[in-house]
């Protein structure tokens, strides 16, 4: 694939390492630069590096009556040798075709995909923030752009790539415990549908119930299946548990959950963790047990954002609270967000290469 790079003036664009004085917050800030590619008659074309900006849209593009429209969220570290590289990118890739085929979208080959990717990383060295616990967040997107009111799949796409130089998700570098609303009212997914997808329109569907969560003081919703029974995932990532023994368990993925890329790589590291790390369907009345009985001791969840959110408390639509054994950041869920960010900062070995160094490409 051949780039075009269309890039702002050197007086207009930074010149200099961003160097913040203060947590500059998660996916509020953008680079200099984005990434766009067009699909038309049956193919991706015009690859470019362009100025970052409003995207020329008409009112009647598909995405906007339809909903096609999925996205990602990958990540990149800058390293102690200065290079900068991302983590697990083959893995977002491989997702967002995914995404692609349950919402009638064309693929965009994986080749295509990391080559925007690194292209948009090399342009925008300068812009990583030199600050602890930060990191490039990476967002590909697509969305349909064919001009029809017709009920079907377009034939038009933009594909479309935006960095945020983020700083720690959370201030306190998850040092504390979230509360999780358990609901039975709202549910993210039913099998068939499009949970296994990272599809815009599944989260336009959660903001109803994160409104919920925070009246009931709780940072998420964890949502079970459509018949109440069985525990799926949180509202902005996968859910897991440690139980007595030091087993650490995740749900099994369905196509009502989203496969998180965090909990793939987790499950690959229980013997660098000294622990079983394993998939089981949880029964929502048998979870509640465990935790009352202190059979469970932790709990939390993963997500590239967060890497590991610890939950410390879980409460009901009727009011009622259960306490994750003392409530607070247990030491299996420390050691796995300590062992994950070393492995993705250079800080360790990375035991299974899933680190990828952005060549230096652009002159």
């Amino acid at each position: 694939m051949e780039i075009k790079y269309q890039l702002k003036s050197a007086s207009q664009r930074r010149s200099t390492p961003y160097q913040p004085t203060e947590n500059i917050g998660f996916g509020r800030i953008r680079t200099d630069h984005m990434f766009v590619m067009d699909y038309a008659d049956g193919q991706w074309q015009n690859p470019r590096v362009t100025s970052f900006g409003p995207l020329p849209i008409s009112p009647g593009a598909m995405a906007l009556h339809y909903g096609q429209s999925i996205f990602e969220g990958a990540k990149a570290f800058l390293h102690p040798n200065d290079e900068i590289y991302t983590f697990r990118l083959d893995k977002n890739i491989e997702r967002l075709n995914t995404s692609a085929s349950i919402l009638c979208m064309p693929h965009v080959p994986a080749e295509m995909q990391k080559q925007a990717i690194e292209a948009l990383i090399d342009v925008e060295r300068l812009w990583f923030p030199r600050q602890e616990g930060a990191c490039f967040y990476i967002r590909p997107f697509m969305f349909a752009t064919e001009d029809n009111l017709s009920v079907r799949s377009a034939n038009a796409y933009t594909y479309c790539v935006v960095i945020s130089p983020s700083g720690a998700y959370y201030p306190d570098g998850n040092n504390s415990a979230i509360r999780l609303l358990v609901s039975k009212k709202y549910h993210r997914a039913v099998s068939g549908g499009t949970g296994a997808a990272k599809a815009s329109g599944n989260y336009a569907a959660s903001l109803r119930a994160a409104t919920a969560a925070k009246e009931f003081g709780a940072a998420q919703v964890l949502y079970l299946d459509a018949n109440n029974q069985q525990i799926e995932e949180a509202g902005a990532m996968n859910h897991f548990h440690v139980r007595k023994d030091g087993t650490l368990i995740i749900p099994t993925f369905t196509d009502t959950i989203l496969k998180s890329i965090t909990s793939q790589s987790v499950l690959a590291l229980g013997e660098h963790l000294g622990c079983e790390i394993k998939q089981e369907t949880i029964m929502i009345d048998d979870f509640i047990a465990d935790v009352r009985s202190g059979e469970i001791v932790e709990a939390g969840g993963f997500g590239t954002a967060a890497v590991v959110s610890a939950v410390g408390e879980y409460i009901f639509e009727d009011n009622t609270i259960i306490q994750v054994a003392d409530g607070q950041v247990g030491p299996v869920t420390k050691k796995l967000y300590q062992l994950y960010s070393d492995i993705q900062n250079g800080r360790c070995d990375d035991p299974y290469n899933w680190l990828t160094q952005i060549p230096r490409l652009y002159k």
